[in-house]
């Protein structure tokens, strides 16, 4: 039974450019544009129409734009919830135009041990996500670390809780890698390590959606029971400002905006691919967390049950069920 028919999430890519070349990601390596506060405040107010409740300011490294406090800004007006996530390399320069702005503030850590970090992240940037932590929590905020797991690091969990994120009261976010497109991430976690994750999950300020866990054991999406809503769920507006369906890692399909996103998300066309979400041939064993997550929430299945502890743990621990009543 569906209980949400409207999008709930945007991922605003504010632009493709990234200071880090992470051997994950394939994002850094387009040439981009940056986003226009003109386009954006036209998107902001049909985001808004559409029933759009959270707004990911994503990229490439979203802190490269040199607007960002003012789009929070905007957004947070708006009343939308906010969330960003950063290599850290520039948030202590801009920590303070950006605190309060950010209601998820995401610092990306995938070791404890400074080599192998920057080694994933092709850029020294472990001792500006140590830094950054530093001045966020003397600024009053509360970011989480966003640790991606994967196969040769999942042993690394227990020291980065215990010496990282336990003692500075933080958030630790399991976030199971994915493949997407051309990039190869190492192979999919092992059924051993999925269970690790598990009962990771079920301790003390560590958030894992369980459902990707359940999803990855039951061979990712299908296309002849799709669990994907990508498109209905979540807009993808690129930094060209194009609305990108189904969604940004397939993106099969463009469209130009031109401050008309409310008329052109319910236009026969667009609505015509939304259709298709999970369906497509390429869609068949996807398991993207990121569209996914949603997925998750506007549908009751087993994924909705399974995914309802966690998240209505971590929306306790960080207050944000208070923006969504």
């Amino acid at each position: 039974m569906r209980l949400i028919k409207h999008p709930v999430l945007c991922n605003y890519y504010v632009t493709y450019r990234c200071n880090a070349t992470c051997s994950f990601c394939d994002i850094w390596e387009k040439p981009s544009p940056y986003i226009t506060l003109q386009n954006f405040r036209e998107n902001l107010r049909d985001l808004k129409k559409l029933g759009v409740k959270v707004i990911d300011f994503t990229g490439g490294e979203p802190l490269l734009h040199r607007e960002l406090d003012i789009l929070l800004a905007e957004a947070k007006k708006a009343g939308m919830i906010t969330t960003v996530t950063t290599n850290c390399l520039l948030y202590p320069k801009y920590a303070e135009r950006l605190k309060d702005k950010v209601d998820m503030l995401h610092f990306s850590l995938d070791s404890p041990d400074e080599e192998e970090h920057n080694l994933s992240r092709g850029v020294k940037c472990f001792d500006k996500v140590m830094e950054s932590i530093a001045i966020a929590r003397k600024l009053g905020e509360r970011p989480d670390v966003l640790f991606t797991v994967f196969e040769q690091n999942v042993d690394k969990v227990e020291r980065v809780w215990k010496e990282i994120t336990q003692p500075n009261g933080l958030v630790l976010i399991l976030n199971p890698v994915f493949d997407y497109n051309s990039v190869q991430t190492g192979g999919s976690l092992s059924e051993q390590s999925l269970n690790q994750l598990l009962w990771w999950g079920k301790q003390k300020n560590v958030y894992l959606n369980e459902a990707f866990i359940s999803l990855r054991q039951n061979g990712g999406n299908h296309v002849d029971n799709p669990v994907c809503k990508a498109a209905s769920t979540t807009l993808v507006i690129s930094p060209e400002n194009k609305l990108v369906l189904p969604c940004y890692h397939l993106g099969t399909k463009s469209f130009t905006i031109n401050n008309n996103l409310y008329n052109l998300y319910q236009s026969a066309e667009v609505q015509k691919i939304v259709a298709l979400e999970g369906k497509l041939k390429e869609c068949e064993g996807c398991v993207i967390n990121c569209y996914m997550q949603p997925s998750f929430a506007v549908e009751i299945n087993k994924y909705f049950w399974k995914a309802l502890p966690s998240t209505l743990k971590y929306n306790y621990i960080k207050s944000t069920w208070k923006q969504l009543i």
